[in-house]
């Protein structure tokens, strides 16, 4: 194998030298995050707040096609399905993953992903004019696929074009923008914003915008360097890209490590989700993605965000407010998932996912405490506001960013995409679950369905601590090689 390319300054270190966060990488990054993670984030929260004005629309329309008014268990169903599809459609979105990264490559999924996106946002900012409510519900589901497919390609693609020693940083860059998503659609549903009666169809059609912006943007930007190398075969394209994104000619290490992992896969070729379950060889790390990605769901994140509203109105602030407040936590949420950007590579990646999970039981226990003693104790209330915040603040942190971070860095490029569409799967069918089951827990347990919160949050941590190693600073390959050693098989390093 030829070896070509200007020489970096040897102080650069030697193997894989240490890259540098570079124009083309910081940009390539916002603009895949922008167009895709933030939407994700935005649709999550866009429908909280305009709740009331759409339930009314729901009504009218039934009332003009019908001659009768809605009745109010259909109601509910309707607004139920409403919500619920999301989640369904980001299932179907997961399950999309795998053959579309393999056929169209990480790229180009995200340029076909923004379709859906502009075709949802087109349908939901008219469906008032059209007086359908049942093209929102549809438009839901399409919005679903599209987050689906983005919460997971968009780590896989920026996690492959990162240099080992910003992977970290780079990969939670996905997170802070669903979190941005989440707070910017809090502020544009406020009441005197868009949260309104003619404000709403605005409010939903305006998550086309990203898109059409990452789809006039990110052609102009490289393809993942190790999707041409390892699975096009692409050497010239690879080197090429490599060089863009890392601002300098010599990228030969980088090469020479792609080359040794696809060597060392060669005798697996590509994964299947079915030959990914049956593979002794990466047993612990897809246990590993399972339990993180359950964990991060089933931890409760959502259950909080729904009893937040309530938890400040039994503290005394008021109704009127309560929407402010809500967007404050928003703002902690970004807050916090930007500093995890800052620090993961520092304190690295292991650390963040206990001191995380370990902070929301903390929080999951005592608000249980709080909320059953609110009644005989004052300032019982305002320690359940203290709660909910450093709850969010744990989640922020470590459960929220880094298992997709690890997705990433604990699979290499032929198991990669099955491993995402396995994570994504559980992600989705977890988030879906606890929104189905939460209100019949809530209903039965009150206070004491954190409790289940709590454990759940103390199960996962100590499995990372038992299982899950350090990946900070590693290349894919040593990672391949620690979790070969946990699986009990040889890593294939046949030399050239």
């Amino acid at each position: 194998m030829k070896l070509k390319g200007g020489k970096r300054d040897s102080s650069e270190g030697s193997e894989g030298a240490k890259g540098k966060m570079t124009l083309p990488l910081a940009l390539v990054a916002l603009i895949s995050a922008f167009g895709s993670s933030f939407q994700y984030g935005y649709n999550v929260s866009v429908i909280n707040s305009p709740a009331p004005y759409m339930q009314d629309f729901y009504n009218r329309t039934y009332l003009d096609r019908t001659g009768m008014p809605m009745d109010s268990s259909f109601q509910t169903l309707l607004w139920s399905l409403t919500v619920s599809m999301f989640p369904l459609g980001g299932l179907f979105g997961s399950l999309m993953v795998w053959p579309m990264v393999n056929n169209c490559g990480r790229k180009g999924t995200l340029l076909i992903n923004n379709l859906f996106s502009i075709a949802a946002a087109i349908l939901m900012g008219t469906s008032e004019l059209a007086k359908t409510f049942e093209v929102i519900i549809l438009s839901r589901v399409v919005m679903g696929i599209f987050a689906g497919l983005a919460s997971n390609v968009v780590p896989m693609f920026l996690g492959e074009m990162s240099p080992k020693n910003l992977r970290g940083a780079i990969g939670v860059v996905p997170q802070l923008f669903i979190t941005i998503g989440i707070l910017a659609a809090q502020i544009l549903g406020l009441n005197n914003i868009l949260g309104n009666a003619e404000g709403w169809p605005v409010l939903l059609g305006l998550t086309g915008i990203p898109s059409l912006i990452q789809l006039l943007t990110l052609p102009f930007f490289p393809e993942s360097p190790r999707y041409l190398l390892i699975q096009k075969g692409n050497e010239e394209q690879a080197r090429r890209a490599l060089q863009r994104l890392r601002g300098w000619e010599d990228v030969d290490d980088e090469i020479q490590e792609m080359y040794q992992e696809d060597r060392s896969e060669k005798e697996e070729g590509q994964f299947s989700v079915l030959s990914l379950f049956t593979f002794r060889g990466l047993r612990w790390q897809l246990i590993s993605i399972i339990i993180m990605m359950a964990g991060q769901q089933l931890s409760g994140v959502n259950g909080v965000f729904y009893y937040a509203d309530r938890i400040f109105e039994s503290a005394g602030v008021q109704s009127s407010s309560i929407q402010y407040v809500t967007v404050s936590i928003g703002a902690i949420n970004v807050v916090m998932t930007l500093l995890a950007v800052f620090i993961v590579e520092s304190l690295g990646r292991r650390i963040l996912l206990l001191a995380g999970f370990l902070l929301c039981s903390a929080s999951c226990a005592i608000l249980t405490l709080a909320l059953n003693l609110q009644t005989t104790v004052s300032w019982m209330s305002y320690l359940s506001i203290v709660c909910v915040i450093a709850y969010i603040i744990g989640h922020a942190i470590g459960p929220s960013p880094i298992p997709a971070v690890m997705i990433t860095e604990m699979f290499l490029q032929s198991s990669r995409p099955a491993a995402f569409m396995v994570g994504g799967s559980v992600h989705w069918l977890s988030n879906f679950t606890v929104g189905l089951v939460f209100l019949y827990m809530e209903a039965g347990l009150g206070p004491y369905s954190f409790l289940i919160f709590c454990a759940i949050c103390i199960a996962t941590m100590l499995y990372i601590f038992f299982v899950v190693p350090e990946t900070k600073n590693k290349t894919f390959m040593e990672i391949n090689r620690i979790m070969a050693k946990r699986n009990k098989v040889e890593v294939q390093e046949s030399k050239e």
